[in-house]
């Protein structure tokens, strides 16, 4: 599959965001930090449908027949490829598709059950409330976000919006959090440079995970599976942005361990017990920080 002009399809998303949330600030009454998330679980369903897409029309090109037809798909062929099934009702056509006596927000909240249903390490992650939102607002949402630029991006897209969300809808949350996310390019020369290939790999400041989504995609270059060869391990001081790493690191059909908030005081805190274990420790420091507290990190 070909990756074409990732720069436009980035800048067609930021504005297909601007216009959601003008939506949101109009035509609903919760704030931006109700609606990031929601909004966010939104993206992740669409580009969550575009790697099952992309998965199924893998598993289809040496499917078996029975009878004249193709058997269907099943969720152990997806597990094969590190991949998460999406049962039908959690698939973004299926939704996009609703009758329009249906209940959007029940039937999104399900879709969201049915996948973590798929996927242990999401359980408990993904936003199950968009009941708080009306229907025509959803349905609205949900076209927004089918855009076929999600077929063709990889890599961290999903912190990239959500950097982008913050910064630009509600930058009163990311000044209070100290939300930064690396660059890709940054992302990019880090991992080219460590030329990750196996063991235990550690990010103590593992923000969205694009660390992890990157390193994965060094090592599968070279035909190797990420999650046969290496162990992610996590720590993220902001609980929200904990769940984003592992919607993320879940949609690119990774596993890990993260661990947030008091547990895992990023540079202060070896919240994994892994000093001397890893094999790679990957991270962006708090460069946006000023009053670190360097005798604590030298005991760390």
């Amino acid at each position: 599959m070909e990756w074409s002009n990732p720069m436009i399809n980035i800048r067609k998303l930021e504005a297909e965001l601007w216009e959601a949330a003008d939506l949101l600030r109009v035509d609903s009454k919760v704030t931006s930090q109700e609606y990031c998330m929601p909004v966010l679980g939104l993206i992740f369903l669409r580009y969550a449908y575009s790697r099952f897409k992309f998965v199924e029309a893998d598993i289809l090109k040496n499917r078996p027949t029975r009878g004249g037809r193709v058997l269907p798909v099943e969720a152990d062929d997806f597990k094969s490829k590190s991949a998460i099934f999406l049962p039908e009702e959690a698939r973004y056509d299926y939704l996009i598709n609703l009758p329009d006596e249906a209940d959007v927000g029940k039937a999104i909240n399900k879709a969201m059950e049915l996948i973590e249903g798929q996927s242990a390490q999401l359980r408990g992650i993904l936003p199950k409330n968009y009941t708080i939102l009306q229907n025509d607002l959803l349905r609205e949402l949900l076209r927004i976000f089918n855009n076929s630029a999600f077929n063709e991006m990889k890599d961290d897209i999903i912190g990239r919006i959500y950097e982008y969300f913050l910064n630009k809808f509600a930058p009163a949350v990311a000044s209070d959090d100290g939300v930064f996310f690396t660059p890709k390019s940054l992302v990019r020369m880090i991992v080219n440079i460590l030329e990750p290939s196996h063991g235990t790999v550690l990010d103590p400041a593992c923000g969205s995970g694009g660390m992890f989504v990157s390193s994965a995609d060094f090592i599968e270059g070279y035909g190797t599976s990420a999650n046969t060869a290496m162990t992610f391990f996590g720590q993220e001081k902001v609980d929200y942005n904990a769940k984003l790493c592992m919607m993320n690191m879940a949609v690119h059909g990774l596993t890990g361990v993260i661990k947030s908030g008091d547990e895992a005081n990023t540079f202060y805190h070896d919240a994994h017990n892994l000093n001397g274990k890893c094999d790679y420790v990957m991270s962006n420091p708090p460069f946006n920080v000023d009053k670190v507290k360097s005798e604590t990190c030298l005991n760390a």
